[in-house]
């Protein structure tokens, strides 16, 4: 048991090595780097692609790699905001690792790219526990998820740099209570912001992209510590990507032309 407890935490280790190298690489380049985290059907795509959509629409230079199991559902989603998309197929795994993260922006983000959103798989177990080199990491609900979500995934939303509600259109007829959720989100994560957002109308759409846009512009955020990873969390890890598994396992969801960067984001 102590032995496989302790070859955990040397992936954990390893991991946590390579992400500090690419947030050096990537913060050196001048690109922010957004890890998303939620279960599935938060609502996450479709508020990113929302998000995506207004960054082109106001010259921002983003681009968005996705991670799921199976299928390009999402990254054919993201696509028609007219940014840059790639799909990562995890073929099971249920996290992405700084390795996979590396090998997959290698040869496809474009250089001028200052902000890239990466849609981590759909769960708040796995992902919590392995940082991807991100400047920016965000923990989004859904409102008919409960208001003690927090509470329930710890790891997640205490080392969440920003919390989004999201669905906020549905919190009447779920009977949401926003106030003990706020308070939950504090108890894991003292301070930190909780953002309202509702896909479907754009609400709090401009205010998310502006909190990704002024963390980009102080440099990488001062990230709390992560938890310890989950003791019963059994899952490996990944392999390296390689040039010959990018067409299979990455497919390229870029657009012909991209818009010219803002002179002042």
């Amino acid at each position: 048991m102590c032995r496989s407890a302790d070859v955990k935490q040397a992936v954990l280790a390893h991991n946590d090595d390579l992400a500090r190298a690419l947030r050096a690489e990537l913060d050196g380049r001048g690109v922010a780097v957004v890890n998303l985290l939620s279960s599935p059907g938060s609502g996450k795509t479709e508020l990113l692609g929302r998000v995506l959509a207004r960054a082109v629409e106001r010259g921002v230079p983003v681009a968005a790699l996705t991670a799921d199991l199976a299928t390009e559902n999402d990254a054919t989603r993201l696509a028609r905001s007219g940014a840059p998309v790639r799909q990562v197929l995890t073929d099971g795994l249920c996290h992405l690792e700084a390795r996979q993260l590396r090998g997959h922006l290698t040869g496809w983000l474009p250089e001028d790219t200052a902000v890239l959103f990466v849609e981590n798989v759909g769960n708040l177990v796995c992902p919590a526990s392995y940082d991807l080199g991100e400047t920016l990491r965000i923990v989004l609900m859904a409102v008919t998820e409960g208001e003690d979500k927090p509470l329930k995934y710890p790891t997640a939303f205490g080392s969440a740099h920003l919390v989004v509600a999201t669905k906020t259109d549905l919190a009447a007829a779920a009977g949401f209570d926003e106030d003990t959720f706020r308070a939950n989100v504090q108890r894991v994560n003292p301070g930190v912001e909780t953002v309202r957002t509702c896909a479907r109308t754009g609400d709090g759409v401009d205010t998310l992209l502006d909190r990704v846009l002024a963390a980009r512009a102080s440099g990488p955020a001062h990230r709390p510590p992560l938890a310890p990873h989950p003791h019963s969390h059994n899952h490996g890890h990944a392999p390296e990507p390689s040039a010959a598994d990018a067409p299979a396992g990455t497919p390229d969801h870029a657009p012909h032309t991209r818009p010219q960067p803002a002179s002042a984001p």
